[in-house]
């Protein structure tokens, strides 16, 4: 673990692109952040795994943007994916796509070094869906129904509003007027429809919200959505680099999940709350139930090695933000004309959304721990320098010409006068990033960064609020605790007399 963690902070500081990367590494299959991908991974990398293959599988890590990205640049080998997708969203503008035709498809594929597997049996498209009761007091069952009924409220998946096959086009082709358009979370989306928040939103045909909460798909009746056939996506030397065997397995598991099957696991893993690795597992054995599944409760051990892993992307950014950030603190308190653009330039990162800061980094680092790091590291930067150079102009001119005055050397005054001074907001500085690293870093999930972002993400998608709290709770307190032991290492290393003082 030491190792590791001197290889990835060397990798920080020196910005070493993710390039040389280790061999002998696992067939990594992923999946994005919704139910049905995190089985369909899930059963892929079983597969392979009993085929004699190493494989891990990295669930959850967002959007088909970022997984197709990965899949090219080499970060990932295999993940699901859905014909629609690659047509209108991945391979849009293609002409050699043609149609929708297979062998064209695949033809675009390979020569982006991509293969693509025949369907696994099962159609998910898209569909606009309302609560059953809403439908017959509306008196809607087609989605071209909506156009007499503008003060509808929308909420889509955030990547359906702003995908080419998405609610942009759907607007224009159906005419419909609705203004009043939301984005959220697709998992969270059926809970504001029962709660009255949204009127409408984007589902997918074998979703299993669809009988548990009386949804009603409208009817496509114009036909704008295309087919959505699921496939495994994997990189053209995934065969030389870990045998046939790994491509068999995932050609073999075509044809083998068809609609009702596919409805019937995602119903498993959010009705039943069955954890995905296990209806994964009950389905390769071709068992239709598993006796004696365990909840989703998190034990004591996964929780503990996801606070390793959040307190391992917290100590690593945050190390390395102290060895840079302090240094550039000084300067720019020493070099007044460097102050402004530096503390303007680590202002400007922090103005980033975290999410797309570590997605930012994925080209430079790929996906996982070395990217969040990164991301983490930069956004503690501004805390820290800020609060160095106030600290170091803050000092009275007298302080520095009483020491120069006994002899002291420039660097003598820095070290054993102004840090000593400037110490009590230095520490607030470092305090403040490490509070702020600690809820970033949960976001490290959707890159495949681990840590308590893990079940935070997990809960939302499988709508189980005890995951949710398994990942929130540890984290909040983590941050309660990480901002004790700043304010005891100030009591013991500031001296009392620099200490504030506090109103009576």
């Amino acid at each position: 673990m030491n190792g590791r963690r001197l290889s990835l902070l060397a990798a920080l500081l020196a910005l070493a692109p993710a390039g040389a990367r280790a061999a002998g590494r696992p067939l990594r299959v992923a999946s994005k952040a919704f139910t049905e991908s995190v089985i369909l991974g899930e059963i892929a990398a079983r597969a392979a795994r009993a085929a004699g293959v190493d494989a891990e599988h990295r669930s959850g890590l967002g959007g088909t943007r970022l997984l197709w990205d990965s899949l090219v640049d080499g970060e990932l080998d295999v993940y699901p994916e859905y014909t629609g997708t690659i047509i209108q969203e991945i391979l849009a503008g293609d002409p050699s796509v043609g149609g929708g035709d297979r062998r064209r498809l695949a033809s675009a594929l390979a020569a982006r070094g991509i293969g693509m597997t025949a369907p696994l049996g099962f159609d998910n498209t898209y569909a606009i869906g309302l609560l059953a009761t809403r439908s017959r007091a509306l008196g809607v069952a087609r989605i071209s129904d909506l156009r007499a009924h503008p003060e509808l409220t929308f909420g889509f998946s955030n990547e359906f509003v702003s995908r080419r096959d998405g609610w942009p086009a759907l607007r224009r082709r159906y005419g419909l007027p609705q203004a009043n358009v939301r984005g959220l979370d697709h998992d969270l989306a059926s809970a504001a429809l029962r709660a009255g928040t949204i009127d409408a939103t984007d589902i997918y045909t074998t979703d299993a919200e669809i009988r548990r909460f009386g949804l009603v798909p409208l009817a496509d009746d114009l036909g704008f959505f295309a087919r959505y056939q699921a496939v495994f996506l994997f990189r053209l030397d995934v065969a030389r680099r870990f045998g046939p065997e790994a491509v068999a397995t995932l050609q073999g598991l075509a044809g083998r999940i068809d609609q009702g099957t596919m409805v019937s696991l995602n119903a498993r893993a959010k009705i039943d709350r069955v954890p995905e690795a296990e209806v994964a597992a009950a389905f390769l054995s071709g068992q239709p139930r598993t006796p004696g599944l365990r909840g989703r409760g998190q034990s004591w051990w996964t929780i503990g090695a996801r606070i390793v892993e959040h307190l391992e992307l917290v100590g690593l950014s945050l190390l390395a933000a102290i060895l840079v950030a302090v240094p550039l603190g000084v300067l720019a308190a020493k070099r007044p004309r460097l102050g402004q653009p530096v503390l303007a330039a680590a202002g400007a990162i922090q103005t980033v959304p975290t999410l797309a800061l570590l997605v930012f980094m994925i080209p430079l680092f790929g996906i996982g721990t070395v990217p969040a790091v990164v991301a983490l590291f930069l956004y503690a930067l501004l805390p820290i320098v800020r609060n160095t150079h106030a600290g170091l102009t803050g000092i009275p001119q007298q302080v520095r010409e009483s020491a120069e005055a006994l002899g002291l050397p420039p660097g003598a005054i820095l070290r054993l006068v102004e840090l000593p001074l400037a110490s009590p907001l230095i520490l607030a500085g470092i305090q403040s990033a490490a509070v702020i690293d600690v809820g970033a870093a949960t976001l490290g999930a959707l890159i495949g960064a681990g840590g308590l972002g893990q079940p935070i993400f997990t809960g939302i998608r499988l709508d189980d609020v005890g995951l949710v709290l398994a990942g929130a709770v540890p984290a909040s307190v983590l941050a309660l605790v990480v901002q004790g032991l700043f304010e005891l290492v100030a009591r013991l290393v500031v001296p009392r007399a620099l200490r504030a003082t506090k109103p009576r």
